[in-house]
């Protein structure tokens, strides 16, 4: 095709200045890297299609690394600066590679295809359930002054490129068999101009006006779900965790009340610091149900919930973990939607929300109700996705997922005394699509509730603060 033989033709004649490192434009460049590589982590396998010399590859963290590119000249230059990464030469409309990565990078490749849908559907060969893609293009505002800089010497002359919008792209990735979790825009002022370049590029370029006029769009998605409810039903084990703080007359309502979950159950309490009798009551229903179902029980040796979850995460042995607070306000027979969810591949953390359907009129306190809908509509702008409920208890995660969210938690600290935001947080930072599933609320029958409105109200709005300088202004 006459596009495609212009392309490989400009590729090849720039290649010779790629083998030194990138002058004026580098700030760019690198802006891009970075944030791929926030996403990434040190035990995934990287592949990038249209890798060009390699510097965003050489970028990122991971324990393998593959790119591909239609240019000889660029693989060959690639292949000396950076020897320890695996280069190809293989077109992206065709690619034949025997391996699947976790994590697969499109870099402002899309506007110099023919056909990107086609390109769309060859990723499908080295996509796995839960690969994520990350694909960067250009906002088709910046053309002009794209143009200018090419007309002045600023920027390299390019061939014309397609005009893809943001819905292009999108609706691209979906007729490909991709679901599109998070869409996000960054950078203003693309040159590396002291103080100007925090003010506009950290701060400016994340507030809703001025984000419509920043140059690069990034797109997140992840293979559509295939699997069918016979071939996910009993693909998995759970391990569900009830930490429970003075809720003896809630043990035994919790094991009557909770279905069968995949192909096993297993049910551990972790009990902590109660001042009733909670630990003697769940001893005393750990045997007599020993016989029905599979139980463990544990005191956990610091205080507040997220150290009581740690606590029994460490113990599972399910491959999906799931939370249920032991007030039960959370009906257990509601876990099942949590399970066929992330079974069948719709979301990779799963969060409950109270928020959709009418609650029981004394479930939750009208300030309570008034914080988490602030805290919602905070997260919602943090992480760029639609939240409800940020403090639902019930949260469903893959066990080997929460061990690489725990090596991230440093990344957040450590002062949540719910465990909720770390588990969003570390959710984010893995890449995960966040799905919510609608719960309906319920009224305490036995006990009261564990949460200080205020205290622990002021201890989540500072964490929302902290977390905002490691997501949202980086």
């Amino acid at each position: 095709m006459k596009n495609q033989s212009e392309n490989i033709g400009y590729f090849e004649k720039i290649a010779l200045g790629r083998k030194k490192p990138r002058g004026v434009s580098a700030y760019y460049w690198n802006e891009i890297t970075n944030y791929c590589d926030y996403f990434a982590q040190e035990d995934i396998s990287v592949l990038e299609v249209g890798c060009g010399a390699g510097e965003l590859l050489h970028g990122i963290r991971a324990k393998r690394k593959v790119g591909i590119d239609f240019s000889p000249s660029m693989i060959s230059i690639a292949k000396e600066r950076f020897p320890a990464i695996d280069f190809r030469v293989m077109e992206a409309e065709n690619i034949q590679l025997d391996e699947k990565f976790d994590l697969i990078i499109l870099s402002n490749l899309i506007g110099h295809l023919d056909d990107v849908q086609e390109v769309f559907r060859q990723l499908h060969k080295v996509c796995h359930s839960q690969t994520k893609i990350i694909i960067t293009y250009y906002n088709y505002l910046w053309e002009p002054v794209l143009k200018f800089a090419e007309a002045i010497g600023l920027k390299t002359k390019t061939p014309v490129q397609n005009w893809l919008s943001l819905t292009d792209i999108n609706n691209l990735l979906y007729l490909s068999g991709f679901d599109v979790y998070r869409n996000t825009k960054r950078m203003i002022l693309p040159f590396n101009i002291p103080l100007l370049k925090g003010l506009f590029n950290r701060f400016l370029a994340k507030l809703p006006f001025f984000r419509f006029f920043s140059i690069n769009i990034y797109t997140f998605a992840k293979p559509l779900p295939t699997l069918s409810p016979v071939e996910y039903s009993d693909r998995y084990s759970v391990s569900v965790v009830i930490p429970a703080r003075n809720e003896s007359g809630n043990i035994e309502n919790a094991i009557q009340r909770l279905p069968k979950l995949g192909k096993h159950t297993e049910i551990i309490f972790v009990e902590g610091n109660s001042t009733d009798d909670t630990w003697n009551k769940i001893q005393e229903i750990a045997k007599k149900y020993s016989a029905t179902h599979d139980i463990k029980t544990a005191q956990q040796g610091g205080k507040g919930k997220a150290d009581a979850v740690r606590k029994g995460f460490s113990m599972a042995t399910g491959d999906i973990l799931m939370i249920l607070d032991a007030d039960l306000t959370v009906p257990p027979e509601d876990l099942p939607k949590f399970y066929d969810a992330i079974a069948s591949g719709k979301g990779d953390f799963i969060n409950g929300s109270r928020l959709v359907y009418p609650m029981d009129k004394e479930a939750m306190r009208f300030l309570n109700l008034l914080g988490n809908k602030f805290f919602s509509s905070a997260f919602t702008w943090l992480l760029e996705q639609k939240f409800k409920d940020t403090l639902c208890g019930t949260k469903v995660i893959f066990r080997n997922d929460y061990y690489r969210l725990v090596k991230n938690q440093s990344y957040f600290g450590d002062f949540d005394p719910f465990g909720d935001y770390d588990l969003i947080f570390g959710a984010h930072k893995l890449n995960h699509k966040i799905v919510e599933i609608p719960i309906r609320y319920k009224e305490r029958t036995y006990g009261t509730t564990n949460i200080s409105r205020f205290r622990h109200g002021l201890i989540l709005l500072r964490m929302c603060i902290f977390a905002a300088r490691k997501i949202k202004f980086i």
